[in-house]
C-alpha cells in the first residue's frame, strides 16, 4: 500500500486524511496536538512535529510516496523547497505568496511532481480553464468564489476555515486581473459589487489576488479576473480596518513591547471567526467562459453550491478544496499524472481523462459542478 504524509492537521487537512485513509496508508503531521487527536480519532496514524524545522521535514518525508501540503501561507514556500529537495513529488493547497515558478527549475533537476495551489479556487477553477482553454478560444474568464457561514452572526458574518493569517492576506494583497490582454493592479477590496446566487441570495465580490499562475500560463486570454465573495457590507468593515493600520506587518512599540499589529488583529479576530461546534457553513463558486468553439460563440457556466456534510460534520469548504487536492493525489500516485516541475492545476485539466476523473471524483463524494453551455444545463 502506499504511502501518503500529510503536512497539516487543520480543518482540510483533516478532511484530507480522511478521504485518502480509504486507499493509502496516511500519516498526518501537525505542531498541534489537540489537531493531531481529532484525525487520530479516525484511525489515522499522527506525528507531532514543528514543520518549520526543515533539517526533521527532509528527515519526515522520507519513507513517503506522496506529500499533501496544508500549512499556512507564510510556511509554503520554504515547505515545498524541503519536500522538492528531499525528492518527493507533492500535491499542495498552502497558498503560499510568492511564485511557485522559482522552484521550477530544482523540481525538473530532481524529477519530482509538485502540483500547487490544489484547492478549489485557486485549484479547481484552474482545472476547468486548463481544460476549456485546450478546446476553445476564451475571450473573458470570471471566477467568483466565497466560503460563508449560514448563520450571518454580527458584526463580521463570516467564519474562516484557514489560518487568520492567511484570510487576512486577502484583504491586503494586491489584486491582479487580465484586461485587454495588460495585467491590472488594484488594490485589494476594491470594485465590490453586490450579484445574486440562486440558493443563497445576494452576495457582494471585490477584487483579490486569486488569478496567480494564470497570469503567466495562459497570455492568450485577453480578460480574466477572480473576485471573492462575503455577506453585503462586510467589505466596509475590512477597509476599515486595513486603513487603520490593524493588518500592518510592520511593529510598532506597545509600552516597550514591539509587536505586529497583524499578530494582535488575527489574535482578536479568531474567536470571532472560529466557527462553533455544529455551526454550518457552504462554499459558492460561479465560473464563466466566453470564447469561441468550434467557429461559434459559447459560453460556459460552472455554479457551485456545497454545503457542511451534515452526518460527518465535514466543512463544505474543507470537502471543496480538500477533495480536488486528494482527487489529483490520486492521479499522481498512480502514475496518471507525471508532469515533472512546478505544475499548477491548469496543466492537470488540458487532459481530458485528468479532468473528467477530478469531476467524477468530486461528485461521488458529493460535491457537483452544475454545467450551462449557452444558457442551457
Amino acid at each position: 500500500m502506499k504511502k501518503i504524509v500529510i503536512l497539516g492537521a487543520g480543518l482540510v487537512g483533516k478532511a484530507m486524511a480522511i478521504d485518502l485513509a480509504k486507499n493509502f496508508e496516511v500519516t498526518s503531521v501537525d505542531i498541534n496536538e489537540q489537531a493531531l487527536t481529532e484525525v487520530k480519532k479516525h484511525g489515522i496514524k499522527t506525528m507531532q512535529l514543528d514543520l518549520s524545522n526543515q533539517s526533521l521535514l527532509a528527515t519526515t518525508v522520507a519513507p513517503f510516496d506522496l506529500v499533501i501540503g496544508a500549512v499556512p501561507g507564510f510556511m509554503g514556500l520554504q515547505t515545498a523547497r524541503t519536500v522538492i529537495e528531499a525528492g518527493k513529488n507533492m500535491v499542495d493547497i498552502s497558498f503560499f505568496s510568492e511564485d511557485a515558478f522559482q522552484l521550477d527549475e530544482l523540481a525538473k533537476k530532481k524529477n519530482v511532481t509538485i502540483v500547487t495551489d490544489c484547492g478549489v479556487a485557486p485549484g479547481m477553477g484552474n482545472i476547468i480553464l486548463g481544460y476549456h482553454n485546450k478546446r476553445m478560444k476564451i475571450d473573458t474568464y470570471e471566477c467568483l468564489v466565497g466560503g460563508l457561514p449560514v448563520v450571518r452572526e454580527w458584526p463580521y458574518e463570516y467564519k474562516a476555515v484557514f489560518s487568520p493569517i492567511d484570510v487576512i492576506e486577502e484583504y491586503i494583497r494586491p489584486a491582479r486581473y487580465v484586461q485587454n490582454s495588460a495585467v491590472v493592479i488594484r488594490e485589494a477590496l476594491s470594485d465590490a459589487e453586490l450579484i445574486h446566487f440562486n440558493g443563497v441570495g445576494t452576495l457582494e465580490s471585490w477584487n483579490s489576488d486569486g488569478l496567480r499562475s494564470l497570469i503567466k500560463t495562459m497570455p492568450n486570454i485577453p480578460n480574466m479576473i477572480e473576485k471573492t465573495l462575503r455577506y453585503p457590507g462586510c467589505v466596509e468593515y475590512l477597509r476599515v480596518l486595513r486603513e487603520s493600520g490593524f493588518f500592518s506587518y510592520e511593529e510598532m512599540d506597545v509600552r516597550g513591547v514591539k509587536v505586529r499589529p497583524i499578530d494582535v488583529t488575527a489574535k482578536l479576530l479568531f474567536p470571532k471567526w472560529k466557527l462553533k461546534p455544529g455551526e454550518e457553513e457552504f462554499t459558492v463558486m460561479r465560473i464563466r467562459m466566453v470564447g469561441t468553439e468550434a467557429g461559434k460563440a459559447t459560453n460556459y457556466e460552472y455554479n457551485l453550491l456545497d454545503r457542511t456534510e451534515r452526518s460527518t460534520g465535514t466543512l463544505s469548504m474543507a470537502r471543496t478544496t480538500g477533495y480536488t487536492c486528494t482527487a489529483v493525489a490520486n492521479l499522481v500516485l498512480n502514475g496518471q499524472y507525471s508532469r515533472k516541475g512546478i505544475s499548477p492545476p491548469e496543466y492537470v485539466g488540458e487532459e481530458e481523462t485528468h479532468f473528467n476523473f477530478v469531476v467524477d471524483y468530486l461528485k461521488n463524494r458529493g460535491v457537483h459542478y452544475q454545467v450551462s453551455v449557452n444558457g442551457k444545463v
